[in-house]
């Protein structure tokens, strides 16, 4: 079981996460929290390791209890012109600008960080081992889910509420059904190649 990093060093620290990197639709979703030290909120972890119900009582918590927090994203139309990477630092960006409070330090989950001007920190593993980030990447995996369920009856058929759009073998065989929508990331492979093939027909 990995341990959080103690990473408090005085400064008023913000951690920044993103959602979405691997699915074929969608947009990516990022998340920047700012803890109170007065107002602990146990059970943070990595979004990924808590069930559904555990996250969504965590978000309300997290936005009840937080001294600032911001949703941010980077569009499918974004994603598919500047590729994923660029996007996701993109909405990392929006989502620390967007805080109420500008904090001294960011903590960035994984191995790079934006273009800014914030004192930064990147830290692999980031979502289970510094609790602002944990708690960022709840509020942008819970957002981000709710927006995936929605989109299963913009677009039924497709199982969006079930993988999230992921390139599950559910999500593969729709998009050789019912083709590609408007969520779907044209740069991605799957969709590329189902877009020749319609094309070609």
């Amino acid at each position: 079981m990995e341990t959080f990093v103690s990473c408090y060093r005085g400064e008023l620290g913000a951690g920044v996460d993103e959602v979405g990197r691997g699915p074929l639709a969608g947009d990516v979703v990022t998340a920047a929290v700012i803890l109170d030290p007065a107002q602990t909120i146990d059970g943070l972890a990595d979004s990924k390791k808590l069930s559904e119900k555990r996250r969504e009582a965590l978000f309300e918590e997290i936005q009840a209890r937080a001294k600032s927090w911001c949703i941010a994203r980077a569009s499918v139309a974004e994603i598919d012109r500047l590729n994923i990477l660029q996007a996701s630092l993109l909405a990392m960006k929006r989502a620390v600008e967007g805080l109420s409070v500008q904090p001294e330090h960011v903590w960035v989950d994984g191995n790079k960080i934006p273009r800014w001007s914030y004192a930064a920190e990147a830290v692999i593993k980031g979502d289970s081992r510094v609790p602002a980030i944990s708690a960022a990447s709840i509020l942008a995996k819970v957002t981000r889910d709710r927006e995936m369920v929605a989109y299963e009856k913009e677009y039924p058929g497709y199982g969006f509420a079930g993988h999230k759009g992921y390139p599950t073998k559910v999500h593969m065989a729709a998009l050789q059904r019912f083709g590609v929508t408007p969520i779907h990331r044209t740069s991605y492979g799957p969709v590329k190649a189902r877009l020749a093939q319609l094309e070609l027909l």
